[in-house]
């Protein structure tokens, strides 16, 4: 058994809801049962959309923020490798302690590299504050 409700409503909508209700096989509750569930259906989703959007609009600014920096990053790093190619002469084959003076420093910026990327300081912008 359902529970049974008494609903008022405005001249204009009873009539309307009185017309959706000739139709055969329809009634006037399940017109309004339909209407009422589809009603609670949207605010639920409203709700969600308004807890969620302040977290995707951070979202979306800090992916900004890094698209940016990558694309300074690259520049940067082409700009970098553009002018050592251009300016630096070729080392002669037969200058063997200069080549491995080149793989020592190498090898030590390499190591540098990833004990940064490790403890998670930055050269670049490290006064920046980090967002947790």
């Amino acid at each position: 058994m359902k529970p049974r409700h008494h609903l008022y409503f405005d001249e204009a909508l009873s009539a309307e809801l009185e017309a959706l209700a000739t139709s055969p096989g329809t009634t006037k509750s399940a017109i309004v049962a339909d209407a009422l569930r589809a009603y609670l259906a949207r605010r639920g989703a409203r709700e969600v959309d308004t807890l969620l959007k302040p977290r995707l609009d951070h979202m979306s600014a800090d992916l900004s923020r890094l698209r940016r920096d990558l694309d300074i990053l690259l520049e940067t790093l082409a700009l970098f490798v553009r002018w050592q190619l251009t300016v630096q002469a070729p080392l002669p084959e037969a200058d063997a302690a200069a080549r491995a003076v080149g793989r020592e420093r190498f090898e030590a910026f390499v190591t540098q590299v990833g004990r940064r990327l490790g403890t998670g300081r930055r050269t670049f912008g490290e006064n920046q504050e980090r967002r947790p």
